[in-house]
């Protein structure tokens, strides 16, 4: 007589828990992921539009106040902003971290770091 092979109930329980496990992480995280790559492109736009090259580092705190309003940017307030200037260009960047709250008391700790104008 053959032995039957295939999946078992527990087998299948335990793939669709570690598939839970990964939706749910997912789920969590990547909102932090969507607004880093929000300061990015806002950090972009700036250089890219010529605001570091006239703007003072008030206007450019500004500036990316309204813009980051308009991609719901929460996490980096304009005074988080490291505004120096090389040559006649200014540079923009930002470091910052994100903490998501996962499971009961487990959280993860998120560091993003962008830059624009070098």
């Amino acid at each position: 007589m053959k032995k039957q092979l295939g999946a078992t109930l527990i087998g299948m329980l335990f793939i669709a828990g570690m598939i839970g496990v990964v939706v749910v992480l997912a789920a969590k995280l990547v909102p932090a992921y969507v607004e880093f790559m929000s300061v990015k492109k806002v950090l972009n736009a700036m250089d890219t539009g010529g605001d570091l090259k006239t703007m003072s580092p008030k206007e450019i705190q500004a500036s990316f106040f309204k813009r980051g309003s308009i991609d719901n940017i929460h996490s980096v307030k304009p005074e988080d902003l490291e505004i120096g200037r090389a040559g006649d260009q200014s540079t923009i960047a930002v470091s910052y971290s994100v903490k998501v709250p996962v499971v009961a008391n487990v959280s993860a700790w998120l560091d993003f770091s962008a830059s624009a104008g070098r």
